[in-house]
């Protein structure tokens, strides 16, 4: 499909009425919107393919879904560092953030690097990119040891004051995926939650009971034994 095809198609498939309902699920966006669900925007991602050129012009547009189909079809080995301050500091809403740390920042060789990087910065969505890339690796990358994951845990406690929803929220995304990898890692998250409730912080508070609730629950507990147990 070529660009001026793609934009039509997105056209094509505008639904008001959900464009109406991502207010509610705090979907804010300065650009158009069309309300095109995620699986509809993949079926499209894969009809089209990878193309990375395509991917720059897509995002360029003033499209929210194009951006986030943009995110869907570059490929990750062409992302430059420009190209990956552009458009993180392009974000204004959880989606768009979100979407392109699962579809494409989390693929890239400086994933880890921009974990740190971006956790640092004080704009609430790029400091929400560096926890949600946390969260997604921790689910992804399957194979990585889990010294990967416990470098993380300092910057978690260190943030975890940050009281913006949406940075919060990501904040206490990473510490819980992290947690549920596996027996040594979900111990060492218990350990950094329960050390975060001494924090003079409701943010912090709430990361930390919510995670507790989480990590220590039966549900997780079990398929962590069942997981550690398929791998003896």
């Amino acid at each position: 499909m070529e660009y001026k095809d793609i934009l039509e198609k997105l056209a094509s498939l505008s639904n008001p009425g959900a464009v109406a309902g991502m207010e509610r699920y705090g979907i804010s966006t300065k650009y158009k919107a069309y309300g095109i669900s995620i699986p509809n925007l993949r079926k499209m991602a894969r009809k089209i393919g990878k193309d990375h050129s395509l991917a720059l012009k897509l995002w360029a547009s003033d499209i929210h879904e194009a951006k986030i189909l943009a995110s869907m079809i570059d490929e990750p080995k062409e992302v430059s560092e420009s190209q990956l301050e552009k458009w993180v500091t392009g974000f204004d809403n959880w989606e768009i953030c979100d979407q392109c740390c699962m579809n494409l920042f989390e693929d890239i060789d400086t994933a880890y690097q921009k974990c740190f990087e971006w956790s640092e910065r004080s704009e609430e969505f790029v400091k929400r990119a560096g926890f949600v890339l946390m969260a997604r690796l921790a689910v992804s990358d399957k194979k990585a040891e889990d010294c990967k994951f416990q470098q993380f845990f300092p910057v978690i406690k260190r943030e975890s004051d940050d009281n913006r929803n949406y940075v919060k929220k990501a904040v206490n995304w990473a510490l819980r995926q992290i947690g549920k990898r596996n027996r040594n890692l979900n111990k060492q998250a218990i350990k950094v939650a329960e050390e975060m409730l001494e924090i003079e912080s409701q943010s912090a508070y709430w990361i930390a009971s919510n995670t507790l609730k989480e990590l220590n629950s039966q549900v997780v507990q079990e398929r962590i034994s069942k997981r550690d147990k398929n791998k003896s």
